[in-house]
């Protein structure tokens, strides 16, 4: 076998359908279009959910909610968790690696759920008021 004996397999390619070239084709005068209509036109197409003049599904519901765009990129972290992490100092390089937050975490606050038995320094974490109040009862900072 060459490289010039390759060919596709029987009914692999199937040869295009030529249509409006007369009675025997089987595609001839309407060319498979039906008879008058809009999808009979030239340039006869409308836009995705059109309706045909009747007002649309999509706004004819109403609009519900806020999606955030800052969802991605904030993370929430219990208290608990941070007894997992052994550096002393706790950033969000830390918590990736802890495996506590996602790469994409771009802000992480600390919440207060659970408690924490050692001193640990928060540095570029956010936390909230609880949560800060629980750190620095045991011994740890939070800048």
């Amino acid at each position: 076998m060459r490289l010039n004996d390759l060919r596709p397999g029987k009914g692999a390619r199937k040869s295009r359908t030529r249509v409006a070239r007369g009675i025997g084709s089987g595609l001839g005068k309407t060319a498979g279009r039906g008879h008058k209509g809009q999808h009979a036109r030239a340039g006869g197409t409308h836009r995705y959910g059109f309706e045909g003049g009747q007002m649309p599904l999509q706004r004819r519901l109403p609009k519900v909610g806020f999606r955030s765009l800052k969802k991605a990129d904030t993370e929430e972290v219990r208290l608990y968790q941070l007894a997992a992490i052994k550096a002393d100092t706790i950033d969000l390089i830390a918590l990736h690696a802890a495996g506590l937050v996602t790469s994409r975490a771009k802000k992480v606050k600390i919440v207060l759920k659970g408690e924490i038995t050692r001193a640990v320094k928060l540095s570029g974490v956010l936390a909230t008021a609880g949560a800060k109040a629980a750190i620095e009862a045991a011994g740890g900072s939070v800048e």
